[in-house]
């Protein structure tokens, strides 16, 4: 007999759950130990299966003869706040040509389902995972958005946010009322006996504006644990009913077309007295079986894990070769120690962990930025670092002196976020353009600096693009937008000066991208030039060999990079001032940028300019 669609989707099911399923029982049940509650995860599986349209199967069946799609060079990546950026959902979806116009293939909404407004630390403590904030549209146009993407060869990510839920979730609602099914989906404690005992060994994560793991709910006379914000809850993993719930969230997620899922927060989600609640094994378990859970139901979509941590914490959560778990990793470390190099004009630490990561097998795909929604903490490899006498809470405070404009010779502008005048501790937040000095410069309207600031601005796009995996630019780079200060006058945002970098799109000076002598037009068209470059040569696929080269300077980054019989060499000065560079190994090349030819004997690099060689032959 003829098989019928239906058939050869159930056999396709089956074939996938055949895959998996003895090592998705067995890691279910060595944390739960619950046949129903597994049975009924695998109803559901199947359910969001059959739920899943014709299109985004399509994709699934391409993305599964085709693994490897997402490792190549013509990935680029772009975060932007629906609000700020468009208005709506509908109206991001009006901006997508501009957006490909930039080069731009893989757009990173960030969070806009329902939460509660001021009291959601801008999206990330949602009280409804189905339905979008009422502002930015309905999941309808949001399905019209994904689909309008992939007509154009376009992917979508967006933030799963599974640590914790708003307490205006309905959960959170039922557990205060004293459900008790729904209080065991968190941690409450009638009193402070326990809580204590995990303070002794849980860091806080916001130590100034969130002191403590744990919030005092005087209507329902217990603790409620709370590791970022009193509003935000922990969720309890170590109950299979919020395990299997968040999943079916996810997939629902995953079925209106989502491409890339950003596990927020997830070294956090398990929790074990008298640990750190930090990165404990069944977290690693946890996101070991989504990954195949995915692959299950929905392989085209990949899981983006956000570990903000030093780089031994983070390349666990790619897992193994033979057993997976996240496809993607934030680069961290190295956007850090990246403006750590441009606040010292020394390229030794950076070098040191470019060095760590050429090392790691290629399979591992990191997201490589500059700047990102987020304030930049200065989480730096102080141990190395005080061999050049450089000590934590002093080299701290001068990185925060130098990027708020206080140290002489800088010219870059920002605001601390969470200063701990206590440890001395602060993290930072500003535009890429702000730290380089866009809005200095045009403040003082000062032409030989506003060129000095794009030059560094580029050079740093340049630098990024060179490393291995995907670049992502924030929304407003392409266009040098610097600090918006409007913050200031929102009383939802005023306490929160991450807003200074989140500031709205201005499409006025968007217009300027083809307007000659602004500082749109040159940003524009310099990144247009770098990515185009990045996307047409082989050698900067993730799978290519790369290394540092001595540049015998220590403020001359450089970065090689080979890939079936291509050479390419990129030489990045961290420097205000003119660096000439001889490299051990004289070779002819190309340089990309400016077609012209040469040999590497020695290489003349402007203040914070690069080059990008290619061997000829």
């Amino acid at each position: 007999m003829k098989k019928t669609g239906k058939d050869k989707l159930i056999e396709r099911f089956q074939q996938r759950m055949a895959k998996h399923h003895d090592e998705l029982r067995w890691l279910y049940m060595e944390l739960y130990g619950n046949d129903s509650m597994f049975a009924e995860l695998c109803d559901q599986l199947y359910r969001f299966y059959l739920e899943r349209n014709s299109d985004l199967k399509e994709i699934d069946l391409y993305r599964e003869e085709n693994p490897n799609w997402y490792k190549k060079n013509d990935l680029l990546g772009m975060m932007l706040y629906i609000d700020q950026f468009a208005g709506d959902i509908n109206g991001v979806r009006s901006k997508l040509n501009y957006i490909r116009k930039c080069n731009v293939n893989y757009i990173h909404i960030m969070p806009f389902l329902e939460s509660p407004k001021g009291r959601s630390d801008g999206g990330y403590a949602v009280s409804d995972f189905r339905k979008v904030q009422k502002e930015l549209g309905t999941m309808e146009d949001l399905e019209k958005l994904t689909a309008a993407c992939h007509k154009k060869g376009m992917y979508v990510c967006m933030d799963f946010v599974m640590n914790h839920t708003s307490e205006e979730h309905e959960w959170a609602k039922r557990a205060r009322a004293g459900e008790g099914e729904y209080m065991s989906r968190y941690f409450f404690f009638r009193d402070h006996t326990i809580p204590s005992i995990y303070e002794k060994t849980v860091p806080q994560v916001f130590p100034t504006t969130a002191p403590g793991n744990f919030t005092w709910l005087e209507d329902a006379q217990h603790f409620v644990m709370t590791s970022f914000y009193p509003y935000q809850w922990d969720l309890n993993y170590k109950n299979p009913r919020v395990f299997n719930e968040m999943l079916y969230h996810l997939l629902y997620l995953a079925n209106r077309g989502i491409d890339i899922i950003r596990l927020d927060a997830v070294p956090y989600i398990w929790k074990e007295l008298h640990t750190q609640c930090r990165n404990l094994p069944q977290v690693h378990t946890i996101v070991r079986m989504m990954r195949m859970i995915c692959e299950i139901v929905c392989p085209s979509v990949l899981l983006l894990g956000e570990v903000v941590m030093e780089p031994e914490k983070v390349v666990p959560y790619f897992g193994t070769v033979e057993k997976p778990e996240c496809h993607m990793l934030y680069n961290v470390t190295t956007m850090a120690t990246t403006w750590h190099t441009v606040a010292t004009g020394n390229t030794r630490l950076l070098k040191e962990q470019l060095d760590i990561l050429h090392s790691l097998p290629k399979e591992y795909i990191f997201l490589n930025y500059l700047r990102c929604h987020d304030d930049i903490g200065w989480g730096l490899d102080y141990a190395s670092l005080e061999k050049e006498n450089m000590e934590e809470r002093a080299h701290k405070k001068y990185l925060n002196d130098y990027f708020q404009g206080y140290v002489e010779g800088s010219s870059s502008r920002g605001e601390l976020y969470n200063a701990d005048p206590l440890s001395g501790d602060a993290r930072f937040c500003g535009t890429t353009a702000s730290m380089c000095g866009v809005e200095k410069a045009g403040f003082e309207q000062n032409d030989a600096d506003m060129k000095i600031a794009i030059q560094l601005d580029l050079m740093l796009h340049a630098y990024m693009f060179m490393q291995s995996g995907i670049p992502v630019i924030y929304s407003g780079d392409e266009i040098g937008q610097v600090n918006d200060y409007s913050y200031k006058d929102d009383p939802w945002k005023a306490a929160d000066s991450r807003y200074l970098h989140r500031g709205a799109m201005n499409w006025k000076l968007a217009e300027d991208i083809s307007r000659k002598n602004t500082v749109e037009y040159a940003m524009f068209e310099g990144l247009d030039r770098l990515e185009k470059i990045r996307k047409s040569e082989k050698a900067f696929v993730s799978g290519a060999d790369a290394w540092t080269i001595d540049t015998g300077d220590s403020s001359v980054l450089g970065i090689g990079r080979y890939f079936e019989g291509e050479k390419l060499i990129g030489l990045f000065n961290f420097s205000k001032f003119e660096k000439t560079t001889v490299l051990q190994e004289t070779e002819e090349y190309k340089e990309l940028i400016t077609g012209k030819e040469g040999n590497t004997a020695e290489i003349h690099l402007p203040a914070y300019g690069f080059v990008y060689l290619k061997k000829k032959g």
